[in-house]
């Protein structure tokens, strides 16, 4: 019998097979192959067993804002598939207050190398007093409705590293969201050596000043950069980052440092875990952590027919 790590690479590099002749593009790095695995399994009607084998290799290194790092990569979200995203944060800042925040995601692959999608962050501030005159003064609710997209202009190269833009927008809903409208533009870049990828984030947000979300409104400029590292033999992603963010003009800016691990937990699910802190004294996080997971999936039915 094959050693196991001899049958492990051989299911990788067959599911690799079938994503390439799926995608009709030979030697893309795939991003979200748990998506992927999700819908050559619905065009095909392929059994799980090998495609757990090489999910559990690859899927993992998908990396979204906030999930657990702020800085993501340059790959967009399969085409055809969806992933469910459904983290959990909680911060305690320098001034005693704690902030919970759960921000619900739904992504679609939309086209080659596009995805969309939508955001419902749902948060509790509970202020360092927490009672006032026996009762509760901690506000919770619905912190706005955003809404983006984001676009792989190039795949890496022997030269120029993966590129991506990304466009949001955040609407002024609920009772944590505030009055203000704003949108951001972001610029990706991705580059790779071997199990080592650095990843540089820059965005910049136009619109209201003021009446802005409570929680994780979107920044007036934000830029990082991010370091990872994979595990392949235990399915493991760790992540290191540093990143500044300044939230409105006139704002002084955090500038904070995270670690994150991300874990193949089933063949389309992901779990990670993050913890953030300030690295300056008098602004950002004492601490925060986060929890997440995240699942990837398709339809047969939205996929073009023939195909």
């Amino acid at each position: 019998m094959k050693p196991i790590w001899y049958r492990e690479r051989r299911e990788t590099m067959e599911i690799k097979s079938a994503c390439r002749l799926i995608r009709g593009v030979s030697g893309r790095p795939p991003r979200v192959l748990g998506a992927r695995l999700a819908v050559v399994v619905a065009v095909l009607g392929m059994s799980s067993g090998m495609a757990r084998g090489a999910a559990a290799q690859i899927d993992y290194r998908n990396l979204d804002e906030g999930r657990p790092t702020v800085i993501e990569d340059a790959y967009s979200t399969e085409r055809y598939a969806f992933e469910l995203l459904t983290p959990y944060r909680f911060e305690r800042l320098r001034e005693g207050s704690r902030v919970q925040l759960s921000v619900l995601e739904l992504e679609y692959g939309i086209a080659l190398n596009a995805q969309v999608g939508v955001k419902l962050p749902f948060a509790r501030i509970s202020p360092s007093t927490g009672v006032v005159d026996g009762a509760d003064v901690s506000r919770s609710g619905l912190a706005g409705i955003a809404f983006f997209g984001l676009y792989n202009i190039n795949t890496e190269g022997p030269i120029l590293p993966a590129l991506a833009v990304r466009a949001d927008v955040s609407l002024g809903v609920g009772a944590l969201g505030g009055q203000g409208t704003r949108t951001s533009i972001k610029a990706i870049a991705t580059r790779s050596w071997g199990a080592t990828r650095l990843h540089l984030n820059v965005a910049r947000g136009f619109g209201s000043e003021s009446a802005l979300a409570a929680v994780d409104p979107l920044d007036r400029l934000t830029f990082g950069a991010a370091v990872d590292r994979t595990l392949f033999r235990r399915s493991v992603l760790l992540i290191g980052e540093v990143y500044s963010r300044q939230t409105a003009r006139g704002n002084r800016a955090e500038v904070n440092a995270g670690l994150g691990v991300r874990y193949q937990w089933k063949t389309t699910t992901v779990l990670d875990v993050g913890v953030t802190r300030r690295l300056r004294r008098d602004i950002g996080p004492d601490i925060a952590f986060t929890f997440g997971l995240s699942h990837a999936f398709a339809f047969a039915g939205l996929m073009p027919s023939g195909r």
